[in-house]
């Protein structure tokens, strides 16, 4: 449904949204600009380089960009867009670790599930 307040782009984002919580996109099509610091969309870009149904460590991505897991969490709780930026699919080495969009954690074990991950919380 569309108001005036709903752009071609916010309506392109829900419609992908949808196909997503369908099992009918596994990869989102959209132009993203991250507001931030460049670490900030340095962990972005490497969130959104994780494939569908995978998941990588805090501890990863710091590797990768040569810094401490912390920060990397400090990153992903600021992710802007949960989900389409998917911050849910990094993981702190002994556990779930966080999840900053709504529903917290709970949320997070869902979209794992939904994306054929959870095995791994078992």
């Amino acid at each position: 449904m569309e108001n005036s307040d709903t752009t071609a782009l916010l309506s392109r984002a829900i419609e992908q949204l949808r196909a997503y919580f369908a099992a009918e996109l596994q990869v989102f099509d959209l132009p993203l600009q991250v507001a931030g610091s460049e670490f900030q969309r340095a962990v972005c870009d490497a969130m959104l380089a994780i494939p569908f149904g995978e998941t990588r460590t805090y501890g990863d991505i710091g590797r990768d960009l040569k810094a401490l897991p912390q920060p990397i969490g400090n990153a992903c709780g600021a992710n802007p867009i949960p989900v389409i930026i998917p911050c849910h699919r990094v993981l702190g080495v002994n556990g779930l670790g966080g999840f900053s969009g709504r529903g917290g954690v709970e949320t997070k074990v869902t979209l794992l599930k939904h994306e054929g991950a959870a095995g791994l919380l078992i």
